[in-house]
């Protein structure tokens, strides 16, 4: 089971994020294989922050050419997003009472995924949307120095709107079967 959810976001994350080049920064790491991708068997908060603080530990003490970002997906718990943005306000805090803040930052990514402002049907919803929830653990470093090296970054967010507003049903179906049923 761990290792079939493990391949579903990996496959998720080829296809979708890699594939339809929504996170442009995300094909480097990939193909050098330094993503590390772990299921999560919490089934509630206080054991899913301390694998969170765990796999915070984890990822600052690698080298970040052995290890860039770790994904870590939540199939036991979380399912109602709003559940999971609850959670995201205690795992920000625990960023910061460990003195982590500026070191990482937490992406978001859920099925459910729904931005404020806008319908649960809306496109742009896509672009963050995952087969499970998922906390994804970025360096702010290797976030700050991607930046630097891609023309106009603040357009990402309308290009890949634009993008998945352009898919047709078969193609969105193929690329989000977990929502598009």
């Amino acid at each position: 089971m761990i290792e079939s959810i493990r391949q579903e976001v990996e496959q998720w994350l080829k296809d979708v994020v890699i594939g339809l080049n929504l996170c442009p920064f995300a094909a480097r790491p990939h193909r050098l294989n330094l993503i590390d991708i772990i299921v999560s068997t919490a089934t509630d908060e206080q054991q899913l922050l301390l694998q969170l603080d765990d796999e915070m530990r984890r990822l600052l003490a690698a080298p970040v050419d052995e290890l860039e970002t770790t994904i870590i997906a939540v199939p036991n718990m979380l399912q109602q997003f709003d559940r999971y943005n609850d959670f995201l306000d205690l795992a920000d805090a625990l960023l910061e009472q460990q003195g982590f803040a500026g070191q990482l930052q937490i992406a978001s990514f859920h099925p459910q995924y729904q931005f404020v402002d806008t319908e649960p049907d809306d496109t742009s919803n896509l672009t963050n949307c995952s087969p499970y929830p998922l906390l994804h653990l970025i360096r702010e470093q290797s976030l700050t120095d991607a930046l630097m090296n891609y023309a106009d970054p603040d357009k990402i967010p309308e290009r890949n709107i634009a993008k998945l507003e352009r898919l047709s049903w078969e193609q969105l179906r193929h690329y989000f079967p977990y929502i598009f049923k």
